[in-house]
């Protein structure tokens, strides 16, 4: 059984209209779809390749996940095989990633994630993981390179009397997984503040070779509709949720990180100093994370109006940005919000979507727009060596933490890439500026700025061997002599072979590694 607005449906009994009207299920035809979560996971079957809606715990299917988790658990207890090819915007939540991984639901996920489950379920080998640049994912989709997709599950906010959806909280890759799904799965959920109508703006990229230009040339222009068309003869189900996104909440201010905002603006004085960067219109691109949030924070304080962002998610900070007046339009394509700030944008989404704008992550992290538009692009790290190459990725290596995501679209294609990062992690038994790293996601040639609590080093301009003595600046205190005597040594050892590009010393390169992996720290005991 299940209970709709009161009314209660015996399972596969069709909704009458005489009984039941959502009045935010408006087209006729889809209205006569709705079902239980359980009833519409019947039509996801093992071995099929499932789209599904979902960035930074955002717009995420809320029910389908743990109806489908339940069905592999029952699959798995009669002994028969149960699992999925999982593809999604980025990141979504434990009753999501977290419940298919933990019923070993997932034979396959991309293209980023971020579940502690999920995560150790990539590091033991049960589930394959593609790490793809989030620009990318869509495409490979509408090309066929994973094949077919079987099932497309998406959140929306309502469907209109035609059929479209309006995007929730969300856009990610949900246009190419309903475009290209032979069945489709709405999830209609009541938490989403049905004021969010009109924040959308979808433009298509059309498939291979008929592409044409984005004809985005300013942050806050809209292009598109603000809604989904659909094919609503593929829809398979609707089900109706009221339940809440994963919504995180940002940890406290704490003196390093304002000390690693301060370094940022620092750097972009410098920039309105050169005569390179001007006090109004400063465009930029943020992570996200609780550094990236200090930053926006400083930025409240700070000379710069009239701030335009074009990036991924829409942060706490970028809020407060917002309603202090300084700035004007966030174009992203989903929301990473604390609680009391999901909240706010609910109660008061037709104030913010005169300034916000969502569109599909092929659009918001795109080469071609994000080039044109001359971005000041701020993501974090897991490592920097002493060339400027970033490890944003593997933890020791091989060790999977949420994947690329999009900093390289916007590293590699922005107009300044800057990196920030604590100094140190783990108490201090790790150091966040190594000799050379484990795994390159971000090569020296796109890494421009990089900023810890010790200052910033402008790599612009500058060779190798010229770079070196400025980021072994930024290392905490602890692990300055240890970069330095490494680099001694392979500068030796580099003059003595005439290799005096980028000197690495092969035997000694992941010394820090090793001894962690050894002892539990990167510093000599």
């Amino acid at each position: 059984m299940c209970h709709i607005s009161g009314v209660v449906i015996a399972a596969g009994q069709p909704v009458l209209e005489e009984e039941y009207m959502s009045d935010r299920i408006a087209n006729a035809q889809l209205r006569s779809k709705v079902m239980t979560a359980d009833e519409a996971a019947q039509f996801v079957n093992h071995g099929d390749k499932v789209g599904i809606s979902g960035f930074t715990g955002a717009g995420y299917p809320k029910v389908l996940p743990t109806a489908i988790a339940e069905r592999a658990k029952e699959a798995h207890a009669k002994g028969d095989e149960f699992m999925i090819d999982l593809f999604t915007g980025a990141s979504t939540a434990p009753d999501c990633d977290g419940v298919l991984a933990e019923a070993d639901a997932v034979r396959f996920r991309t293209p980023y994630q971020s579940d502690p489950i999920m995560r150790n379920k990539i590091n033991d080998g049960t589930s394959f993981y593609a790490d793809y640049h989030l620009s990318e994912s869509g495409m490979y989709v509408q090309q066929g390179f994973f094949g077919r997709m079987n099932v497309a599950i998406v959140e929306a906010v309502r469907i209109t009397e035609e059929g479209h959806l309006i995007p929730s909280s969300s856009i990610g890759n949900n246009v190419e997984y309903l475009d290209a799904a032979e069945k489709i799965i709405i999830e209609v959920n009541s938490w989403q503040s049905e004021e969010l109508e009109g924040m959308a703006d979808i433009w298509r990229n059309n498939p291979l070779p008929n592409r044409v230009a984005i004809p985005i040339t300013e942050p806050g222009q809209r292009v598109g509709t603000p809604y989904i068309d659909i094919d609503v003869n593929k829809v398979v189900a609707v089900v109706e949720t009221d339940l809440q996104d994963r919504n995180a909440p940002f940890k406290p201010l704490d003196e390093q990180s304002k000390q690693i905002a301060g370094h940022f603006l620092d750097f972009l004085e410098g920039e309105v100093a050169a005569g390179r960067l001007t006090y109004d219109g400063y465009r930029m691109q943020s992570g996200v994370g609780n550094v990236p949030n200090a930053v926006m924070s400083g930025l409240l304080d700070s000379k710069f109006e009239n701030i335009q962002a074009y990036t991924e998610v829409i942060q706490d900070g970028m809020v407060d940005l917002i309603d202090a007046g300084k700035m004007t339009v966030a174009s992203a394509t989903a929301f990473s919000l604390s609680p009391e700030y999901a909240e706010r944008m609910n109660n008061e989404a037709s104030k913010y979507r005169e300034s916000i704008i969502l569109r599909p992550q092929q659009i918001s992290n795109h080469p071609e727009v994000i080039r044109r538009l001359g971005l000041i692009c701020t993501n974090g790290l897991i490592e920097a060596d002493i060339y400027g190459n970033v490890n944003s990725t593997n933890v020791i290596g091989s060790r999977m933490m949420n994947g690329v995501g999009g900093s390289a679209d916007f590293t590699r294609n922005g107009y300044i890439s800057s990196f920030i990062t604590p100094s140190d992690a783990k108490g201090g038994a790790i150091s966040a500026i190594v000799p050379f790293v484990s795994h390159v996601d971000h090569t020296e040639q796109d890494v421009k700025v990089i900023i810890t609590e010790y200052g910033y080093a402008d790599l612009r301009g500058l060779a190798p061997r010229q770079r070196v003595e400025k980021i072994i600046a930024l290392a905490h205190p602890d692990y300055r002599p240890l970069l330095e005597e490494y680099y001694d040594r392979a500068l030796k050892a580099a003059t003595e072979r005439k290799t005096l590009q980028t000197p690495h010393d092969l035997a000694t390169a992941f010394s820090f590694h090793q001894r962690f992996q050894e002892t539990g720290t990167m510093k000599l005991s």
